[in-house]
């Protein structure tokens, strides 16, 4: 794999372009750990879905990055699939992680996407790697953007030098 500018645009347009695949995840996800958590979180839209994919790309450091992670499991296969379940798995969750930002959410996105890799299959003939992509990219967005009470207002816990 060689990144160049090209390449990460390339990779860019492809995660743009996943919205209508991606946003039905996210707002599945969303709902259910609302119901398990007991309270309502707010469903997004591809507007939104894009702007937060801009907002990673936009920052060239964690664009490079991301753009590695989507081409290699876009294209990633293991004949049978299990003996590639770990490779899978860890580049998808750390993709998660990426998409959402720093701590704490990185951690809340990596959790996420096992939840949200549980409701995908991809088609038989699909990379092994494609559904945790998909799965990926809805637990880094569904993680990043607002919608849960608990991002509402400033935390409780700062401390005020």
């Amino acid at each position: 794999m060689k990144l160049t500018s090209d390449t990460i645009r390339a990779e860019y347009d492809w995660v743009h372009e996943r919205g209508p695949t991606v946003v039905p995840i996210v707002n599945t996800v969303r709902a259910d750990l609302g119901d398990a958590f007991e309270t309502t979180v707010d469903p997004i839209d591809v507007g939104q879905y894009h702007d937060a994919v801009d907002a990673v790309f936009s920052d060239g450091d964690r664009a490079v990055n991301v753009a590695a992670l989507v081409g290699l499991l876009r294209d990633l296969d293991v004949p049978g699939d299990y003996p590639g379940f770990v490779v899978d798995e860890l580049l998808a969750r750390e993709l998660a992680a990426m998409i959402a930002g720093e701590q704490p959410l990185r951690l809340l996105a990596e959790a996420t996407f096992h939840y949200a890799d549980v409701y995908i299959h991809g088609d038989p003939d699909d990379p092994a790697g494609l559904d945790d992509l998909d799965a990926a990219l809805a637990a880094g967005v569904q993680t990043r953007l607002p919608g849960w009470d608990w991002q509402a207002g400033d935390s409780p816990f700062g401390v005020d030098p």
